[in-house]
């Protein structure tokens, strides 16, 4: 079996591979045409997309055209991938000796480095700065044959672990939550018709006195049969989306602490004698939790967070600034704590430690400027 003959750039290809993906997480990216090139993207590295070329290019014009080409490729990417920059670094494995690299290492957010052998990757402090262990990662013991059933078992047994992961993440789950959200409002909707004054008992006003209760009650009362129908549509639409995505015991929170949020700042800003109700509040907060898991998972939806996600918030936004009637501040009250919340608690295989205490910080300032504009102004 070792006898069996395996090219250098193979090897070298290879090698890089296993690094990429078993050691910095990168995912391959299929593109339609790319040929003796491979693309990864990591979106939570500095380098976001790493290209390794074993095509041979023989001169710059050659790889001059290579690198306009893939920063097509990019402007594809950075649109499904809803991203602003895409810093890419592409390895040559196959460079002639007339092709002068130094003249196009570093171009528009692309950098390039020629990779005969893994020692040459020591030539580039850009790529040392990124991945310090990148040589010594990439130092086998094993040679021909074994070598190549020991990197493709491991890089095959990591792409099963992202596949389970991503299964876990992405499967449809019964929104029981969701469900007892949505028979509490109907309940309280039923009562609310047998007594017409609890409406205004529930509801939220721009000063509550010792009835704090209003915070949470007017998330789950609704004035009329319209208002309700359309609330426990986007409700079960939406909220049975994050649910499944985020869990059952973050989506409570992230519910419950956008319908609080969302009262308080619709206190701030209702005029004197006016009542504010419903579960909008608490609905856009849901709307923010969606923007945090999409970004996260951008790669895998596709462009449905360009297209779909943000374009509905924003029609919604501006509809409340549009029609009269509808709590502006109570939409924004709630989209701000959804996001914020989730980004404190976390998308799962996803966030970090150091984005969750950014998310706790940027929450903690939140609700200090919601109770100062709520009961202290």
């Amino acid at each position: 079996m070792d006898q069996v003959v395996i090219s250098k750039n193979d090897e070298l290809v290879m090698k890089l591979l296993h690094y990429f993906i078993t050691e910095k997480g990168y995912s391959p990216i299929v593109l339609h045409g790319a040929k003796d090139e491979i693309w990864l993207e990591n979106m939570d590295s500095d380098y976001k997309i790493v290209r390794i070329v074993s095509n041979y290019i023989h001169n710059n014009e050659q790889l001059n055209f290579d690198l306009f080409r893939t920063k097509q490729i990019m402007k594809q990417i950075k649109k499904k991938t809803f991203s602003y920059s895409l810093n890419t670094l592409s390895l040559f494995v196959n460079l002639g000796d007339s092709v002068e690299i130094e003249k196009f290492m570093h171009l528009e957010n692309v950098d390039s480095a020629k990779v005969d052998k893994i020692s040459d990757l020591k030539k580039y402090d850009f790529i040392l700065d990124v991945f310090p262990t990148i040589t010594k990662d990439t130092s086998f013991k094993e040679k021909g044959l074994n070598l190549f059933m020991k990197i493709t078992s491991e890089i095959s047994k990591k792409n099963e672990q992202e596949t389970i992961k991503n299964e876990e993440v992405f499967k449809e789950k019964t929104p029981y939550v969701t469900y007892l959200i949505m028979f509490i409002n109907l309940l309280v909707f039923l009562l609310c018709n047998i007594d017409n004054s609890y409406v205004a008992k529930l509801s939220i006003l721009n000063n509550i006195n010792d009835e704090y209760y209003r915070v949470i009650t007017s998330g789950f009362t609704h004035v009329d049969i319209f208002h309700i129908f359309f609330n426990m549509y986007a409700l079960y639409i939406i909220g049975s989306q994050i649910e499944s995505f985020i869990g059952r015991f973050k989506y409570s929170i992230v519910y419950l602490g956008s319908l609080v949020a969302s009262s308080m700042l619709s206190m701030a800003f209702l005029p004197d004698n006016t009542y504010s109700l419903g579960a909008s509040g608490a609905i856009f907060g849901l709307f923010g939790s969606l923007l945090v898991f999409g970004y996260h998972y951008r790669v895998y939806l596709g462009t449905a967070l360009r297209s779909q996600i943000v374009p509905i918030i924003i029609l919604n936004l501006m509809l409340g600034f549009m029609i009269p009637g509808i709590d502006i501040a109570s939409h924004i009250g709630g989209l701000v704590a959804g996001l914020l919340i989730t980004i404190a608690l976390g998308i799962k295989y996803k966030s970090t430690n150091f984005d969750r205490l950014n998310g706790t910080i940027l929450l903690f300032i939140y609700t200090i400027f919601l109770i100062y504009i709520s009961f202290i102004k």
